[in-house]
């Protein structure tokens, strides 16, 4: 899946900074838009709604549209509710391929999950902020379509926390000749190699260094 950072130019849609806390999913009740053409519309210099969202995701791409640390008014809860001030907004296309459009939406919001620690308890619906029916998409069977995207959510997620301990469990290219030196000389048990060291972990291998020569 491609993300791209496009970030719009229009400054009324970026209202202040925020810590986000968690993920809203919208989708955009628009069966002919792409993710291209939703964030260019809402670059428009004509378009004065202060509404705005910092993702948009089709059967292709996503695109990020404004950074994830500023306020984006999306979840109809005030200017400062929750949902608002603190919530990563998350559009899903209702066009293409509605297959893929919700298999990329779910990649998506795995890594926005993945890279901030957060789990799928994380993710609302605008729905949830507000009462509005929405992600549309998503709303079918008194809100089957959601339960079974949180599935995926989670599935995407658990190969991210794979792969991410795979790389973890080994050195850095950088780093490998002399990890490798560390554990045949017994300084180190090759475990860990890219978590922080205790002092006392730092002090024991140095006396083992001391030893080793």
């Amino acid at each position: 899946m491609i993300y791209r950072v496009q970030h719009i130019t229009n400054k009324i849609k970026i209202i202040r900074d925020m810590k986000p806390q968690s993920l809203t999913i919208h989708s955009t009740g628009n069966l002919k838009s792409t993710a291209q053409n939703e964030r260019d519309n809402l670059n428009r210099p004509d378009n004065t709604s202060t509404t705005g969202f910092h993702i948009v995701v089709d059967d292709k791409e996503a695109i990020e549209c404004i950074p994830l640390d500023k306020v984006a008014y999306h979840a109809g809860d005030g200017a400062y509710g929750p949902g608002n001030s603190t919530s990563i907004a998350m559009e899903i296309c209702e066009s293409g391929d509605r297959r893929e459009t919700l298999a990329n939406a779910a990649k998506t919001a795995a890594k926005v999950l993945h890279e901030r620690g957060w789990e799928v308890d994380k993710m609302y619906r605008h729905y949830d902020w507000s009462g509005k029916i929405c992600p549309r998409i998503l709303s079918d069977n008194n809100w089957e379509g959601w339960s079974k995207f949180k599935m995926e959510v989670q599935k995407e997620l658990d190969k991210l926390k794979a792969a991410s301990k795979a790389s973890n469990d080994k050195p850095s290219p950088w780093a490998k000749e002399a990890w490798e030196w560390g554990i045949e000389n017994g300084i180190t048990d090759g475990s860990r190699p890219k978590e922080p060291a205790t002092r006392e972990e730092i002090i024991t291998m140095l006396y083992r260094f001391k030893g080793a020569k």
